[in-house]
């Protein structure tokens, strides 16, 4: 009986032997396809999708010229033109992406408030990160200044010291914003919003931003809280010797008495004295509103 104990466990050890085998190779084949797997997520991560567009132009107008060419047909040319953007990868992808892979960081200009989920992780940010500032914007949440990004709870110092540079906010025109837009700056509301708007119709457009300050209760203080945040965009220039006197006393800075005193001025001086200057000296304009009118953006004689 002995012998035949002893063929059973050779057998055994035989088949144990071959069985790990397998399991070792099996393994090493899972952990490479693991490991290529990884790679190819990282590698479609750098290097954004390529999406064709096609725009097609009627035939005998001027085309937009193409990126990568053209292709003519009886109805028109059409115009074929690249972009390089990154697809939306299966939830499993992206958590190989932030936990295993090594991110590699770039540093452009962004606008926090408008930048995308996918540019901020290319920023340096992870996903859940991202999608963290993401909800912060959709939930009304603005950063108006590069300061209010840094405060962020998923902005470490490190990352904004990198970025900082990089963060570009853009100003409110208060030449083309509307009363919603004033209504988010701080320290004004509905009711300095619409006068904003209001004292602009009357300027026929704002030339400096301290003319903020000429509304009633629009203090230094008020002021000084969102100077930053605000710019004096493109106006037309205000015709002051061109419109009629009816016009001319709507301005802020010109009463009854003083249009009618331009007018005068403008029927008995040449044009080489048509000037701001000339109107102060004259007495028309008080020296107070000479020096804010000489200011303004005003449109030269006709």
């Amino acid at each position: 009986m002995e012998p035949k104990e002893g063929k059973s466990l050779s057998a055994s050890f035989v088949i144990g032997a071959i069985a790990l085998a397998f399991l070792v190779t099996g393994y090493q084949t899972a952990l490479f396809v693991h490991r290529a797997a990884v790679a190819g997520i990282a590698a479609h991560a750098d290097r954004p999708d390529t999406v064709y567009i096609i725009e097609r132009v009627p035939a005998g107008e001027e085309g937009v010229v193409a990126d990568v060419g053209q292709a003519s047909s009886g109805s028109g040319r059409a115009s074929v033109r690249t972009e390089r953007r990154n697809a939306v990868h299966a939830p499993a992808a992206e958590q190989v992406r932030d936990r295993i892979m090594e991110r590699t960081y770039a540093s452009f200009p962004f606008d926090p408030n408008t930048v995308s989920v996918a540019d901020l992780q290319r920023l340096g940010f992870s996903r859940r990160q991202a999608e963290a500032i993401d909800r912060y914007r959709q939930s009304g949440g603005r950063f108006r200044r590069k300061e209010d990004f840094a405060r962020s709870y998923v902005v470490d110092d490190s990352v904004y010291r990198r970025l900082e540079a990089f963060i570009e906010i853009p100003r409110l025109d208060l030449n083309q914003a509307d009363s919603a837009a004033f209504d988010a700056l701080p320290g004004i509301g509905p009711y300095y919003a619409s006068k904003i708007v209001s004292y602009r119709n009357e300027l026929r457009g704002y030339s400096f931003k301290e003319q903020l300050m000429d509304i009633r209760g629009f203090d230094r203080e008020r002021y000084n809280g969102l100077q930053d945040l605000v710019s004096v965009g493109p106006t037309d220039p205000y015709r002051i010797w061109a419109l009629p006197e009816d016009s001319l006393k709507l301005h802020p800075y010109i009463d009854r008495d003083a249009a009618h005193g331009i007018i005068l001025y403008r029927d008995h001086h040449p044009r080489s004295q048509w000037t701001v200057e000339g109107l102060a000296s004259a007495g028309v304009l008080t020296r107070e509103y000479a020096d804010r009118l000489s200011r303004c953006r005003l449109a030269p004689p006709d």
